[in-house]
C-alpha cells in the first residue's frame, strides 16, 4: 500500500470506475461483480453498505457489507446478523493489504454500532478465500448458507 487506504461511498462520479473493477479471473466464479452488488445494494436498501476502497486516487477494490438482516427467518426469526457480504479486490491490487484493510473496516464500522460478531460467507475449495479469512480469525461455524462456508468473528 502507497498511502492511506480509506472507503468511500458509491457516487454517481465513480460508479463507472466501480462497475469497471475486476479480480483475477480465477476467482471470478468465487464473487459476484460490483454490478450485482450494486444493484443487491439498491434492492436491500440500509441493511447493505457498499464501499469503494480507494488509496490515493486510486479504486482498488469494493466491499458490501450486511448490517442487522434476518439471517434464517424461518429458522429463528430473531437471528439478525452482520458482516462482510462482497469483498472485491482488483486484479492489480492484490496481495498488498487491502482485503486485510476492508475486513478491519467493517470489524470497525460494526464495532461502532455495536455488533459483538461479524460474518462472512465464502465459496470453498482450492481458489476460494477461506485462507485469508482464516489468517485474520475468522472460524467456521459449521454452518454453509447458499453453499457457501460460514465464517465469524468476534468484533
Amino acid at each position: 500500500m502507497s498511502t492511506s487506504p480509506r472507503l468511500e461511498k458509491v457516487t454517481p462520479a465513480n460508479v463507472d470506475a466501480a462497475l469497471a473493477l475486476r479480480v483475477h479471473p480465477h476467482q471470478e466464479r468465487n464473487v459476484s461483480p460490483v454490478v450485482r452488488s450494486l444493484a443487491e445494494a439498491y434492492a436491500f436498501g440500509e441493511t447493505a453498505w457498499p464501499r469503494l476502497i480507494l488509496d490515493g486516487d486510486r479504486l482498488v477494490g469494493f466491499l458490501m457489507a450486511f448490517l442487522d438482516i434476518p439471517w434464517n427467518e424461518e429458522k429463528d426469526p430473531a437471528d439478525r446478523r452482520s458482516g462482510l457480504w462482497r469483498l472485491n479486490i482488483a486484479a492489480d491490487a492484490q496481495g498488498e493489504g487491502y482485503g486485510r484493510f476492508a475486513v478491519e473496516a467493517v470489524r470497525d464500522e460494526l464495532r461502532r454500532r455495536g455488533t459483538p460478531l461479524m460474518y462472512v460467507t465464502w465459496e470453498p475449495g482450492e481458489d476460494g478465500p477461506g485462507e485469508f479469512y482464516g489468517r485474520l480469525g475468522f472460524r467456521t461455524t459449521g454452518e454453509v448458507s447458499g453453499g457457501q462456508t460460514v465464517g465469524v468473528l468476534d468484533v
